[in-house]
């Protein structure tokens, strides 16, 4: 197998060759495995390689193709998960020094559903250390680097598990998102990124950063792609109260319905106008392509928008204090500095600023509630700016000095608080040569409709198809 036929390759297209017996999942992992071997040292993604138990669980998986005993479109394909999820047997680490060698006693509920599928794990993924971050290079084990341009971050917190499937060391990865961890590296990576509505998708064995705010979601090259592997991960899970008993839909079928009949919300508060100039341009020609496929569009307004931040910020900051308190007790010189003085502003929040954080959240979700009666999903950018470089604390948009950890978030967070299901996709490059990315919010478990929308966008666009130079 070719390099050039490696990177050609999703989830769909193998899933129909593996089915067709004309290719072998082995063949497949093996030329991940010296591919991973061959770049990450550069990209830093993994944290830790399953190579043995990848290739084990890759000839099980033919053996039962050949056999005829054929699961499902995840079967025999090679993925990877993010390390903030539990791997029986397997360290978890977190990114972290606090735990270099945590090994928990089960999977995660979505890791072995993804197992039961026939998927082959490869191993886990580096991240902002526990997740406390969006730019992956607060790691014990070295920053993540973005594959289209070393020198720049590949957002976070999953950054490990949007650099995976950028740079092909992977054909699928697991990422966790608390206020945009999903789809900001999607968007700074040029690839999707989904986060389905709270209580979709089970968080049993998922390290908790924010209880009410943390969702599980696919990071994957195509919109099919993520269809298919929410499949698998989506339902009721009786070990996860919060995940909901709906019964869960054909994704992919929904993919092939066009737009019509469709509205879309265009905000018309800052989500167009503090960013990069860039990415505006490339994200209004999205809207401007949707509609040409028969989307209607509205205009809407979000008045208090700019409270997600601050709201956000004291929640997760308040829950993840609670969480880590024992941990910063025994070990607070073991976290990274960045991360450690964030979990630390937890402990000087009173209730009083977590309840009327939660109450203006309510406010939030009343006003957006009111809002998606009129509109079948709103669009907007993923994230204001392409990829920062490494180390850089702040840019300059429109003459306005931001702050890079504040403006990556700005975007994202607000679906967080609402719990709706969001989707990123690539729209675009800017000059030079950095991913562009386009947000999709749904109703709640509405993913149908977002993943309908985002198929139909990139089915005319070419930007899935690019590939970095590593």
């Amino acid at each position: 197998m070719t390099e050039n036929e490696l990177m050609q390759y999703t989830i769909g297209k193998l899933a129909s060759l593996f089915q067709a017996r004309a290719l072998s999942p082995v063949e497949v992992t093996q030329a991940l495995l010296a591919r991973i071997d061959r770049l990450d040292k550069r990209v830093n993604a993994f944290i830790t390689v399953l190579a043995e138990q990848a290739l084990e669980a890759a000839r099980d998986a033919e053996a039962a193709i050949m056999r005829g005993d054929y699961r499902g479109p995840l079967h025999g394909i090679p993925f990877a998960v993010k390390d903030i999820f539990a791997t029986q047997g397997v360290r978890t680490t977190c990114a972290s020094k606090v735990w270099p060698d945590r090994i928990f006693p089960v999977d995660a509920t979505v890791i072995e559903r993804l197992q039961q599928a026939g998927a082959v794990l490869l191993g886990k993924l580096n991240m902002h250390e526990f997740a406390m971050g969006a730019t992956s290079t607060s790691s014990h084990y070295g920053p993540v680097r973005n594959p289209w341009d070393l020198e720049r971050v590949p957002g976070g917190s999953s950054g490990g598990s949007a650099a995976a499937i950028a740079a092909t060391l992977a054909l699928g990865t697991l990422g966790t998102d608390t206020g945009g961890s999903v789809r900001i590296p999607a968007s700074l990576c040029g690839i999707v990124g989904l986060k389905p509505t709270y209580g979709r998708v089970s968080r049993h064995g998922v390290v908790t950063l924010s209880w009410s705010l943390d969702h599980v979601g696919p990071m994957t090259r195509t919109v099919e792609d993520a269809a298919l592997m929410l499949q698998v991960m989506a339902g009721k899970d009786p070990q996860d109260p919060t995940t909901s008993s709906l019964p869960v839909p054909d994704y992919r079928a929904a993919l092939e319905e066009d737009l019509r009949g469709i509205t879309l919300g265009i905000p018309t508060d800052s989500f167009f106008t503090e960013v990069d100039a860039e990415v505006e341009s490339a994200v209004s020609d999205a809207v401007q392509l949707l509609q040409g496929l028969g989307a209607a569009v509205e205009a809407i307004s979000l008045p208090h928008i700019e409270l997600a931040h601050p709201v956000g910020t004291i929640i997760s900051s308040t829950e993840a204090y609670t969480y880590h308190e024992p941990f910063l007790q025994r070990q607070v010189q073991d976290y990274q500095p960045d991360v450690r003085d964030r979990l630390l502003i937890g402990a000087s929040l009173l209730a009083s600023d977590y309840v009327r954080a939660q109450q203006y959240r309510n406010l939030f979700r009343r006003e957006v509630s009111q809002v998606m009666r009129r509109v079948d999903a709103i669009v907007t950018p993923t994230t204001p700016i392409p990829a920062p470089k490494i180390g850089e604390k702040t840019v300059t948009i429109r003459g306005k000095e931001e702050e890079v950890l504040k403006i990556l978030s700005r975007l994202t967070r607000p679906w967080n608080l609402t719990g709706q299901p969001v989707i990123s996709l690539p729209c675009g490059f800017t000059q030079s040569g950095l991913p562009i990315g386009l947000q999709i919010v749904g109703k709640a478990f509405a993913e149908t409709t977002i993943l309908r929308i985002a198929h139909a966008y990139e089915r005319h666009t070419p930007w899935h198809e690019q590939r970095p130079a590593l």
